[in-house]
């Protein structure tokens, strides 16, 4: 049996990411879980975000932001800028992030951030509480340590965190790999 609910924006789990914006002389960075992977070439994210924010009006106007992957280590970083507002508080200072030079774009990125993606605002849609900005992604950077001696870029390296409900998580096991499902076992030889 399933009970049903009201309609909600009810999705679980969802990336929570750091949204930095404004310049490097001066940074400021809030939490967004409502992220998202939108196109492939070229390469785009959306995140949602509520007009009355002290960052709308910085992304809006300059068109830009850094997307910022954070760890676990940062969880409580992140809850304080999702729950403090720049017009009253330095979000930097107070959770002790960098704010650094992001490549492709003015906008800062947070150094302690395992990895970034810096973007360039396409459109902004209103949709209701919130408005949509399509970004396309101008660059990314990760850290050295995330990488494999083949190049193979390792995120379950950087212990990212995930949102649901409410809720932090990082995230479990691996129960699979893309294409698992139909991918051919392959035979053993007898020796």
């Amino acid at each position: 049996m399933k009970k049903q609910l009201a309609p909600g924006a009810l999705l679980a789990p969802v990336p929570v990411v750091l949204i930095s914006c404004g310049t490097v002389e001066k940074p400021n960075v809030f939490t967004v879980a409502w992220a998202g992977t939108v196109c492939t070439h070229p390469p785009m994210i959306s995140i949602s975000v509520r007009p009355g924010r002290f960052s709308y009006p910085l992304i809006k106007e300059s068109g830009e932001f850094v997307l910022n992957l954070p760890s676990a280590s940062m969880a409580r970083a992140v809850d304080l800028c999702g729950v403090k507002s720049g017009r009253e508080v330095d979000k930097f200072a107070l959770c002790g992030l960098t704010a650094v030079p992001a490549a492709g774009v003015n906008a800062p990125a947070v150094e302690e951030c395992p990895v970034r993606f810096s973007c360039k605002v396409k459109s902004v849609t209103p949709l209701g509480t919130h408005d949509l900005f399509l970004a396309e992604i101008v660059s990314i950077e990760a850290d050295e340590a995330l990488f494999e001696e083949n190049g193979r870029l390792a995120l379950e390296k950087a212990d990212l965190l995930a949102y649901s409900h409410g809720e932090y998580y990082t995230l479990g096991k691996k129960v699979g790999s893309f294409g698992f499902s139909v991918r051919k076992k392959k035979k053993r030889r007898k020796g």
